[in-house]
C-alpha cells in the first residue's frame, strides 16, 4: 500500500491527474496511533539509476523500524528532489513522463518513469504508504519558489516549472481498484487523513487551514530549505501550520551536500498540534521515526478550542471557496 506525490524533476507539459479526486469528500478515517519515518536522504548526484537505488535502499532500511516490537512506519516519507540534483536547471533533464491520465488506466509494469517502477514496488515490499511520487494521490506544488534576496540568494523555479492548481490530501486504508488490478494491493489500515504540500507551499497558510478544515489529522511537506531560509523560518513556519490548525505538521528535506550546487538545511522535523518538536534531525543523512498520538490532537483542540470560536460572521472562511 502506498502514497505516492508527484516526481519532483516535474517539467511543463507532463500532466499528474489527481486519481484519489472521487474518494476525497468521503468521511476522514478514525485518527489512530501510528508510526511516521522521515528519510533525509543523501548522496543525490547526477546519476538518476543510482539515485533511485539508494533512495530504495534507505526505504527499506526505514521500513524496518528500529528492531524493536511495533517500531515499524506505517508511513514513510522522502524529501523534495529525491531523484535529482535540487535546482531549476536539472529539472526539465530529469523529468519523466507517467503516461496515463486517469487512474484507471495505470499499468506500473509497462509505466515509462523509472521512479514510478521503484517506488511502487518498494512501498509494496515494505508495505507502507510512501510519500515520494506520483501514484495513488498526486500534489503538484502550488506556490513556486520565486525568491530574489539580495547578496544571499536567487532562485527562479517558474523558469522550468508550472505550479499546480488544486488542494490535496489522501486517506490511508483507501485504495483505489487500480492498485487492486495492477500491483495485487491489498486495502490496508486506516490511520489518518493526510494534508500534503510542497516546501514554498508551508509559507502560504490558506493550504493549511483549508487541510484542516477538510479533515487532515497531519500535514506532510516534503521540502528543501537553504541556508537562508533554513535558519530564519524552517521551524518557525512549521510550528505555525501546526498551532494555528492544531494539527501534526511534518517536513522531510534532503541531507546536506556541501559540494552540491544546492546546499539544503536539512533539519527535517515533526512538530505536534502544540507547537512542540517531535523529533529532529541533524544535517546529514538520517531517518527520523516519530510515533504519533492522536490523544494530543484532541487535548489541543479541547483545551484550546479555535476550531469551533473562528468569527465566519466577521471574516470568510477560505475553505468555502473550495
Amino acid at each position: 500500500m502506498f502514497f505516492m506525490r508527484r516526481l519532483s524533476t516535474a517539467a511543463p507539459g507532463i500532466f499528474f491527474p489527481n486519481p484519489f479526486q472521487r474518494y476525497r469528500m468521503s468521511t476522514a478515517p478514525s485518527f489512530k496511533p501510528f508510526k511516521l519515518a522521515l528519510i533525509q536522504l543523501g548522496g543525490v548526484g547526477p546519476d538518476k539509476s543510482a539515485n533511485l537505488k539508494h533512495a530504495r535502499e534507505m526505504i527499506l532500511k526505514a521500513a524496518e523500524g528500529d528492531g524493536s516490537a511495533g517500531s515499524k512506519p506505517s508511513l514513510v516519507v522522502l524529501p523534495e528532489c529525491f531523484n535529482s540534483p535540487y535546482g531549476h536547471a536539472h529539472f526539465p533533464t530529469y523529468a519523466e513522463t507517467i503516461g496515463f491520465t486517469k487512474a484507471d488506466d495505470i499499468e506500473v509494469q509497462t509505466c515509462k518513469s523509472e521512479s514510478v517502477k521503484m517506488l511502487s514496488s518498494t512501498a509494496r515490499e515494505a508495505n507502507v504508504w510512501l510519500v515520494g511520487g506520483a501514484l495513488v494521490a498526486t500534489h503538484r506544488k502550488v506556490h513556486l519558489f520565486d525568491i530574489d534576496i539580495p547578496g544571499k540568494i536567487t532562485f527562479k523555479e517558474s523558469e522550468t516549472l508550472t505550479g499546480g492548481s488544486s488542494l490535496n490530501f489522501f486517506d490511508t486504508g483507501n485504495h483505489p481498484s487500480f492498485l487492486t488490478k495492477s500491483l495485487g494491493a491489498n486495502r490496508g489500515p486506516e490511520f489518518a487523513r493526510i494534508g500534503l504540500g510542497i516546501c514554498y507551499d508551508v509559507r502560504f497558510p490558506e493550504l493549511a487551514m483549508i487541510s484542516a478544515r477538510k479533515g487532515c489529522h497531519v500535514l506532510i511537506y516534503p521540502g528543501a530549505f537553504n541556508l537562508t531560509t533554513g535558519p530564519l523560518h524552517w521551524s518557525l513556519l512549521q510550528r505555525a501550520r501546526a498551532v494555528d490548525n492544531q494539527v501534526f505538521f511534518a517536513m522531510c528535506s534532503p541531507a546536506r551536500d556541501m559540494n552540491a550546487g544546492y546546499h539544503a538545511w536539512g533539519h527535517s522535523m515533526v512538530v505536534d498540534p502544540f507547537g512542540k518538536i517531535l523529533a529532529e534531525a541533524e544535517v546529514g543523512e538520517s531517518v527520523v521515526q516519530v510515533s504519533i498520538d492522536p490523544t494530543v490532537l484532541y487535548d489541543a483542540r479541547a483545551g484550546i478550542p479555535v476550531t469551533t470560536q473562528r468569527r465566519f460572521d466577521v471574516y470568510p472562511d477560505v475553505n468555502n471557496a473550495q
